[in-house]
């Protein structure tokens, strides 16, 4: 840790926070880092680990970690047509790629791995020239459900490539993923996540935003959400994600899912190295797996060659949720902000020093 111990760790950190919180007082900071390995724990700002807030498409890695779970009870398996766990009403259109319809030729890995073809609602474009968040951010008052989300994409959306021949990150595709997981279960998206992770890890300040509550009670209220400098905590078109990300969570809650992720103690390691197999570019330095992201710090700036590769996931509100091996560390990060996302990958940059 460039020779810190972990109190001069933390000072460190706090320097930095600091300073930018200084810049933007009124948005929203979290930092978590936790790595027993070092005996560092570190919050910032003090007090703010039990703050919630809306993790976004970290909450594809809940989804992900379901489906391997069910695939480990025999419940599915990752090479399953999707066909057999989905109604044709459901799929219609969805896969309808140069006047082909390949729905019958995705599986669920397909959907795991964003490589099945689907259009993006959330971020693809679209066939009538709106795109989908100038209807959410339009319209405060409408409740997306995750039916009306994916007709959104059979109505104005059109398949992007062939299964398995694409790469294309798709949040329509992770709807399919938990209607499919409500379908094999025979229960709510929301009681999964409640039986299988909130309750069983005393994640309490958790919970599937607009369809179940946390167990604490009474329950905060969320950290304020920023999008394109509108304040829209309050809307109630925040349904407009679900299985891909519609998780309220803390930085405690997370870093107890983490933690029990990468022990061994909600899958199999095996199960998880598959998953953490990501050799497909989203972005720049920003690699994925089966619900899973990699971090290479080089391809930001050679210099930065040095860092080590770190596993989880971001969200478009410039959350974080990730974990270091060389340090057995677990970093959780929250701005609250889509437009704050180069600033937040500028602080896990500054933590990846720090640790070093």
């Amino acid at each position: 840790m460039k020779g810190f111990n972990s109190q001069q760790a933390a000072d460190q950190l706090d320097k930095y926070f600091q300073k930018i919180q200084a810049k933007s007082q009124n948005m929203p900071m979290q930092i978590k880092v936790f790595s027993p390995r070092i005996s560092l724990d570190y919050t910032y700002p003090a007090g703010s680990s039990n703050q919630p807030y809306h993790v976004a498409s970290i909450g594809k890695m809940f989804t992900a970690t379901l489906v391997q779970l069910l695939a480990e009870r025999g419940l599915l398996s990752m090479k399953d047509l999707i066909t057999h766990h989905l109604p044709p009403t459901t799929l219609e259109r969805l896969f309808l790629y140069q006047g082909i319809d390949y729905a019958e030729q995705v599986t669920i890995e397909n959907l795991l791995g964003h490589t099945s073809g689907v259009a993006d609602y959330f971020e693809g474009g679209t066939t009538n020239g709106k795109s989908f968040m100038e209807e959410v951010l339009s319209n405060p008052r409408y409740h997306w459900t995750p039916q009306k989300l994916l007709d959104f994409t059979r109505e104005y959306q059109t398949a992007v490539g062939i299964p398995g021949r694409i790469f294309n990150y798709s949040d329509s595709g992770y709807i399919l993923l938990g209607l499919l997981i409500e379908s094999v279960t025979g229960k709510s998206f929301a009681q999964n996540l409640i039986e299988e992770f909130f309750q069983p890890l005393e994640m309490r300040d958790s919970y599937l935003m607009f369809y179940s509550e946390a167990l604490n009670t009474p329950k905060m209220d969320i950290e304020k959400i920023w999008f394109n400098e509108l304040e829209v905590s309050g809307y109630e078109s925040l349904s407009c994600d679900w299985s891909g990300g519609g998780i309220v969570a803390t930085t405690a809650d997370l870093l107890k899912f983490n933690q029990a992720l990468r022990e061994g103690r909600l899958i199999q390691p095996d199960t998880l190295a598959t998953m953490d197999i990501c050799t497909h570019k989203f972005q720049p330095g920003i690699y994925y797996g089966l619900g899973m992201m990699e971090i290479r710090f080089k391809e930001f700036f050679f210099l930065l060659g040095r860092l080590p590769k770190v596993k989880g996931h971001i969200g478009i509100l410039a959350t974080h949720l990730f974990y270091d091996p060389s340090r057995d560390a677990h970093i959780s990060i929250n701005f609250g902000s889509n437009t704050r996302m180069v600033e937040s990958f500028r602080v896990l940059i500054e933590i990846e020093n720090t640790l070093q």
